[in-house]
């Protein structure tokens, strides 16, 4: 099963990034065999839309489940439409997020953690 992590370096020995759509990198993860691909996001600094960006990028990649520490709608929305899991709360390194993954530590979120809609009750 192939899962991303969001990063803040590109190894499975890099920190866990805690937002999704800004994060720095996502690194791809073949949960079985813990091969990996990094790639580096292209919308981190985009005026607008980098979560839905960044979900289009997830579904592109066949991933199947994204492990962060948050997630706002509009990239919560794009990855549940593709039926990508978003699991958040995830810290430590990418490795150690891919073996409670594993464990099955993580429950889908079942709905954004962050964002305009949770601070500002839109």
């Amino acid at each position: 099963m192939k899962i991303s992590v969001t990063a803040q370096g590109d190894t499975l020995d890099s920190p866990v990034a805690p937002r999704f759509g800004r994060c720095q990198f996502f690194v791809i993860v073949d949960a079985e065999t813990l091969q990996f691909e990094a790639i580096k996001n292209p919308n981190i600094d985009a005026a607008g839309g980098a979560g839905i960006q960044a979900g289009q990028v997830m579904a592109e990649k066949q991933v199947k489940a994204v492990l962060t520490g948050h997630v706002g709608p509009n990239a919560f929305q794009t990855l549940n439409v593709a039926g990508i899991s978003v699991m958040t709360g995830a810290t430590g390194t990418v490795r150690e997020a891919v073996e409670r993954f594993k464990n099955g530590e993580f429950i889908a979120a079942q709905g954004p953690t962050s964002g305009a809609m949770m601070t500002h009750g839109k």
